[in-house]
């Protein structure tokens, strides 16, 4: 077929081409005359070169030959080049065109690419999958002989599942209500959780719960709450000294780790007041804790301190909460709080409210309890200073001079060692304080409260991390300000023809009416995040930094973002079902060069990928093609689109399809 084409052009013309066809056709009639001509030809040649022609006569043939295969070669490439180009999706030249005619572009990809690939679909998992958490199969776990509590770590070496299915949603599964009725309300049958759980449960928000028939209903931020999380978080306000707990942000509070986060209230009440609270809870069969706050649009992974570091860099978190979330912080000799000690930047709070703790005084009925001896001496040896307490809560300060972890009167734990706290990716728990050699060593209450960063700010992330010039980082901001404004009018149409308002609604704006949990895959400086800030969008990010790229993590959890160190050739620590929209950049490439599979990686994204969730790739050409023809076997509609600015960049947006068995 090609080579056809390529003689027609050779030939210039249809009619062209018959005459020389028919000439063919007429060869036979003349072939004695061609012989004769042939025979006399060859005689001259013989009389010139002799019977038998020289080497370097036959070489020179063949080279000739070989370079008229080239060029024909790639003539017939070229060929090949249009014919597939206009087989594939519709590349438009700028994004006015492409929401235009996004919609109907859209099914026409999705039949080209199905009639393309003749991939056969994958299977549905069967319903004992659909809340598994790849790398914390328990029962997996306790065959491998890890006890104590580490059967319930995170082991990917253990259970590396070789099954590939898509995981389904459960049977009473329902697309989330939107932004931000959905942080009030959610759908009972999308997390799993029995109504005999929520009764037994011992958390501080059951309370402000209610279960109905198919709803859990949290009561919302109105000022009806008196003697809940507003009480609580304003209590906390007061130990640090403030009129009230929206003044977090002038004492260096604008990230929060909340560990065993309960239903999430308290997290959402700190997003409230524009403080990052990330919920991080051990992994659970049922009534996750981490599943419920993903659930309600609020930022959850899943992590313990059982026996390795968390996935955080040192002096990562400006505070640190635990309320009655279940941790012995007095055991394994002080390592859990040293694992806190180690997020925790100079000038941060440990606030730790526990029912536990012994009551002071002979009364039985007193309200005001005292921590143990164990833990007050841990908290001195690690430098910490015990601000005040408030019947059952404590909230500790860490030292904001690094010097007194090597001074005599402490010296309990030694410094780490130069480097040993940099790549802290489920690294097990050391008995040593890490980033007092930091340049990073800077108390929160002297840092910039906004996610813009000067020359000097910059200047400190060095050696371990990486250096970052101004004028790149400022760039990188100003692209990804430019990129959010594409994809959103890219995705508004799409969105708003799949999801008509409902009745009675107004008119939302995007992403209020679809997407709240996003994901940036390959985050880099975090700019992404920094651009849906500035663009005032109802959503917040989990930006992740794969472990072998340059550690930028540092860099975005100091402008007050929510990330995570991550391997991408191993799952994520999350539940099924839990992010809106999945982006990454030049992931893909990375990947490659990383020698994983593909194909698994788009597996892992459609299993946290909500039922029609959006997924944007922007890559290099040839991973893009490769990862549109492996989408269709996964079921999702994609297109590729041509950014027409010079380079072999393109984007792949698709959408994960509602699928029931």
């Amino acid at each position: 077929m090609y080579m056809f084409c390529l003689n027609a052009r050779a030939y210039g013309s249809e009619g062209t081409l018959i005459n020389q066809i028919k000439h063919f056709q007429d060869i036979p009639n003349t072939g004695l005359q061609e012989l004769d001509m042939r025979s006399s030809w060859f005689k001259k040649l013989s009389v010139v070169l002799g019977p038998r022609l020289p080497l370097n006569w036959l070489l020179l043939c063949l080279i000739s030959v070989f370079v008229l295969i080239a060029l024909l070669g790639s003539s017939s490439s070229s060929a090949f080049d249009s014919i597939t180009s206009s087989a594939r999706s519709d590349l438009y030249s700028n994004y006015r065109r492409l929401k235009e005619q996004a919609a109907s572009d859209y099914l026409e990809l999705r039949s080209l690419s199905l009639g393309a690939s003749n991939l056969r679909e994958f299977g549905l998992c069967g319903k004992e999958r659909e809340n598994f958490v790849p790398c914390y199969n328990v029962s997996g776990n306790l065959l491998a002989g890890f006890k104590d509590g580490g059967e319930f770590d995170r082991h990917c070496e253990v259970s590396r599942e070789q099954q590939r299915c898509l995981v389904r949603p459960p049977k009473d599964y329902k697309t989330p209500l939107s932004w931000p009725a959905g942080r009030d309300v959610i759908w009972s049958g999308n997390v799993k959780i029995t109504k005999d759980q929520f009764l037994s449960s011992g958390s501080m928000t059951k309370r402000m719960m209610l279960l109905e028939e198919n709803q859990i209903a949290f009561h919302s931020d109105d000022g009806l709450i008196f003697d809940g999380v507003k009480d609580y978080s304003r209590q906390i306000a007061e130990i640090l000294g403030l009129g009230s707990d929206s003044e977090f942000s002038q004492v260096g509070v604008r990230s929060v780790l909340d560990i065993g986060c309960g239903f999430g209230s308290f997290g959402a009440h700190l997003l409230s007041l524009k403080v990052m609270a990330v919920c991080m809870a051990a992994y659970e069969l049922t009534g996750s804790q981490v599943q419920l706050a993903l659930e309600r649009g609020l930022p959850g992974i899943i992590g313990n301190f059982i026996s390795k570091q968390l996935p955080f860099p040192s002096l990562s978190y400006d505070m640190v909460h635990c309320a009655q979330c279940g941790i012995v912080w007095d055991d394994k000799d002080g390592m859990f709080l040293i694992e806190v000690d180690r997020v925790l930047k100079p000038g941060g709070y440990f606030v730790l409210t526990s029912p536990t703790s012994r009551q002071h005084g002979s009364s039985a009925g007193s309200k005001k309890g005292i921590m143990s001896n164990q833990i007050e001496e841990l908290a001195q040896k690690i430098c910490w200073r015990l601000l005040a307490q408030q019947e059952e809560t404590f909230i500790w300060q860490k030292t904001i001079d690094a010097e007194c972890y090597t001074s005599s009167k402490q010296g309990a734990f030694p410094p780490c060692k130069e480097g040993q706290d940099f790549q802290s990716y489920y690294q097990p728990l050391a008995p040593c304080i890490s980033g007092i050699a930091s340049k990073r060593w800077i108390p929160i209450q002297n840092r910039s409260s906004s996610f813009s960063r000067s020359s000097a700010e910059l200047e400190i992330h060095g050696k371990y991390c990486f250096r970052v010039h101004h004028e790149d980082f400022s760039e990188d901001l100003e692209f990804w300000k430019s990129s959010l404004r594409n994809y959103w009018s890219l995705l508004t149409p799409l969105i708003f023809s799949d999801h008509p308002k409902r009745p009675g609604d107004e008119d939302p704006l995007p992403p209020y009416n679809m997407i709240r949990n996003v994901m940036d895959m390959n985050a880099h400086y975090g700019g992404l995040n920094a651009a849906f800030v500035e663009a005032r969008q109802a959503v917040w990010v989990m930006n992740v930094v794969p472990i072998r790229e340059r550690n930028t993590l540092p860099l975005i959890l100091d402008q007050g973002f929510a990330g995570v160190l991550h391997d991408w050739c191993e799952p994520f620590p999350t539940y099924p079902r839990t992010y809106d929209l999945l982006h990454a950049n030049g992931l893909l490439s990375y990947l490659t060069s990383e020698g994983c599979s593909m194909m698994n990686l788009l597996l892992e994204m459609d299993r946290i990928l909500r039922p029609e969730g959006w997924v944007v790739l922007s890559d290099k050409l040839g991973p893009i093609e490769k990862a549109r023809m492996l989408v269709t076997q996964i079921r999702w509609e994609a297109r590729v689109i041509d950014l027409q600015n010079g380079s072999d960049q393109r984007l792949l947006i698709c959408q994960k399809p509602f699928v029931r068995k």
